[in-house]
């Protein structure tokens, strides 16, 4: 009876390939589907190295808990402690551009990774303690970063804001994610023996992973958030006419919408205004932020288009600005309340004017 079911379990071991390096070849692809959207423009290096980490904490993930190689134990406390840096940077890199010299930066970022593998020297029962100050610390500073709304995305281009203010958004709440599971595993080990702890961990993990993933695949499109407008008071003032107008001239003669890649911080050099007061008014006067303002224009123009020529609905897209359709779409039914295709059937008609209002 043994000889016969000795080699039944080694085969079935062969056979036996842990979820995490699934998860990992997944990543993987997403990491060189990233990187080939990207290399015709400056890639985000942060959000591409948090790809990679994702991928090489799951294949850690993997040896740990589906070969049971502790020896890997030693260094996953390390990579976590590197993820949220390399989050945090990736939405700095769309917010603004850092005035300190680059050796500064990558050195305070390394300053969460030293401090583990000080604790694991000197104090290793801290560690998962001082992960979750880490992670919740990171996530509160995306979060603050992202409090202005679209705006603060001032080196992120207009088009697509919808998807990469989600992604962030949901980059933070998978590091709080993380955080809370680690904050229960620890009370699971000191009241249950860590009863729960395998299954609560390797579910968990590879949930954060991916959604990290995902989300810093989608942000580093470099495009800009969806709405929030800060609490700011709501009566337009004379500077604010004054700056929409300068803006409105400018967009009417120059047709910078045009351009795919049009950002708040080049919409600023273009005018001669500081960004911060071309958010501030738009946001203020009109109670909409600069990325749909922008995308009026677009769509006033495609509007257009639409009805005075027999350009394809994907012509125009490109034309007036979008990269995607669904983006296309979206603002067009934002705009219009009607698709581009029952725009065109009603050949423009009353609405053409009110669409770059």
């Amino acid at each position: 009876m043994m000889a016969i079911h000795s080699p039944l379990r080694s085969y079935q071991a062969m056979l036996f390939i842990p979820l995490p390096f699934v998860v990992a070849l997944l990543l993987l692809i997403l990491f060189v589907t990233v990187l080939r959207r990207d290399e015709e423009a400056q890639p985000n290096r942060p959000f591409l190295a948090l790809i990679l980490l994702a991928v090489l904490q799951s294949v850690l993930s993997g040896l740990r808990w589906g070969y049971g190689v502790q020896a890997v134990g030693v260094i996953m406390p390390v990579t976590a402690a590197m993820v949220p840096p390399l989050a945090y940077a990736g939405v700095s890199r769309l917010v603004r551009t850092s005035r300190r010299p680059l050796p500064t930066r990558i050195a305070l970022h390394a300053v969460p990774a030293a401090v583990i593998l000080l604790l694991m020297v000197f104090r290793r029962e801290a560690i998962d303690l001082a992960l979750v100050l880490v992670f919740v610390g990171y996530a509160l500073a995306i979060l603050l970063l992202m409090r202005p709304g679209a705006d603060a995305l001032r080196l992120a281009p207009f088009e697509g804001a919808v998807p990469a203010y989600r992604a962030i958004i949901f980059a933070a709440a998978a590091l709080c994610l993380s955080a809370s599971v680690d904050t229960f595993v620890f009370f699971d080990f000191t009241w249950a023996h860590g009863e729960h702890a395998l299954t609560l961990i390797s579910v968990s993990n590879l949930a954060v992973l991916v959604i990290l993933g995902i989300a810093a695949a989608a942000a580093s499109r470099s495009r800009a958030p969806a709405e929030t407008v800060e609490a700011v008071l709501k009566s337009e003032t004379t500077e604010d006419k004054e700056t929409i107008a300068t803006v409105d001239a400018l967009m009417e003669a120059k047709k910078l919408y045009r351009d795919a890649n049009l950002n708040l911080d080049r919409l600023a050099r273009k005018a001669g205004i500081p960004a911060r007061q071309i958010s501030t008014a738009i946001n203020r006067a009109m109670d909409k932020n600069v990325s749909q303002y922008v995308n009026d224009y677009r769509i006033g123009e495609a509007c257009r288009l639409l009805a005075a020529t027999q350009k394809s609905v994907t012509e125009v897209m490109f034309e007036v600005g979008f990269q995607t359709k669904s983006n296309f779409n979206r603002e067009f039914r934002r705009v219009t309340d009607m698709t581009p295709l029952a725009w065109r059937e009603r050949k423009g008609g009353s609405g053409v004017s009110s669409a770059s209002s």
